[in-house]
């Protein structure tokens, strides 16, 4: 279904197998533009889309995707750095493997992915780069940190591009997720610390992710943020921001722009049971 965009655009967005990605994706699609959605493993058809296979870790990989969306159309009009993954567990202890997946996938992959788009959109004089960070990249989120530490380091990176960018006719957006209910949940439990029961973390551990987890069971369906993205998208002149989240997360991310930071610290830690 054409939804009466009037300015197809060829897009690409990482990570569509499923969340915000593969929502993201296919309304972009039934929108009229042209959708190349990369995956790390074969998953059925989409339709309208057509699907790369792409791992943020092999820069090879990164490389030939693009390089065949150019052969194909020419041009990319839209990147959207969709693709991520969460771990949890202490700043102590979380394994060094874990640590480096982290930031490899959610900061190095992301800068090498738009790395070799840029050139193409220079050549344009034009084109979209939306970066989904994250209200944790906001602030840091408890038994998170690392995940955190990859969405400031998204920020800073975003805030930095956007300047160098801006003479080439190139935008960059960055959008903040607050709480939706993906599968992120689940796959994170594939990825935290093991932790004994005499472990000094694990019992405040426990206590604090069942808060997280809790959270993101009650968090927004992810069609919310496609149909945002979607705006975002069609939009001539898009914000630089858009946190896109309930109240109560809006309100935190305010208060801690005007509150001291050892207040602010006080009120989140008390958020996820944390004395």
């Amino acid at each position: 279904m054409n939804r009466g965009n009037s300015s197809k655009k060829v897009i690409l967005i990482t990570g569509i197998s499923s969340g915000f990605g593969k929502q993201t994706a296919i309304l972009l699609a039934e929108n009229g533009h042209t959708v190349y959605g990369t995956v790390r493993r074969q998953i059925e058809t989409l339709s309208g889309i057509n699907i790369l296979l792409m791992d943020l870790l092999d820069a090879e990989s990164i490389e030939k995707s693009v390089h065949a969306i150019l052969q194909k159309e020419g041009r990319i009009d839209v990147l959207i750095n969709n693709a991520g993954m969460h771990t949890g567990g202490p700043l102590e202890t979380l394994s060094g493997e874990y640590i480096r997946k982290q930031l490899e996938t959610n900061f190095f992959g992301l800068a090498e992915l738009t790395r070799k788009v840029l050139p193409l959109m220079r050549k344009q004089g034009s084109g979209t780069i939306i970066n989904i960070s994250s209200i944790g990249g906001l602030m840091g989120l408890p038994f998170q940190g690392y995940y955190s530490a990859s969405k400031f380091a998204v920020e800073g990176f975003s805030e930095v591009l956007r300047m160098e960018v801006k003479q080439f006719g190139i935008k960059v957006v960055v959008i903040n997720p607050g709480d939706f209910h993906t599968n992120n949940t689940a796959n994170r439990r594939g990825f935290l610390t093991e932790l004994g029961e005499n472990d000094a973390y694990s019992a405040q551990f426990a206590k604090t992710l069942s808060v997280i987890e809790k959270d993101e069971s009650k968090g927004w369906n992810p069609e919310i943020l496609a149909n945002e993205m979607v705006k975002i998208v069609n939009c001539r002149n898009p914000r630089q921001r858009y946190i896109i989240a309930s109240f109560e997360q809006k309100l935190a991310v305010f208060i801690k722009k005007i509150l001291p930071g050892k207040l602010f610290s006080k009120i989140l830690a008390d958020h996820y049971g944390i004395k």
